[in-house]
C-alpha cells in the first residue's frame, strides 16, 4: 500500500493547537458539549472568543 494516506482526514483550514488540558476536565468538557451537540473545539473557540471580548 505504498503511497497510502494515514490517519485522519483534514476537516477545514483552521489549524490545530496543542493545549494541555486534564484528562478529568477534557472527558467531563467533552461529554457535556456531545449532549449539546457541539464538540470540545467548539467549547474552547467560544470560550476564547468570551475571554478577548472581556474588557480590562
Amino acid at each position: 500500500m505504498a503511497g497510502k494516506k494515514r490517519g485522519r482526514p483534514a476537516t477545514g483550514k483552521t489549524p490545530n493547537r496543542t493545549v494541555r488540558v486534564p484528562d478529568e476536565v477534557w472527558n467531563e468538557a467533552k461529554e457535556k458539549a456531545e449532549r449539546e451537540g457541539k464538540n470540545v473545539s467548539d467549547v474552547v473557540n467560544d470560550c476564547l472568543r468570551r475571554y478577548l471580548r472581556k474588557k480590562g
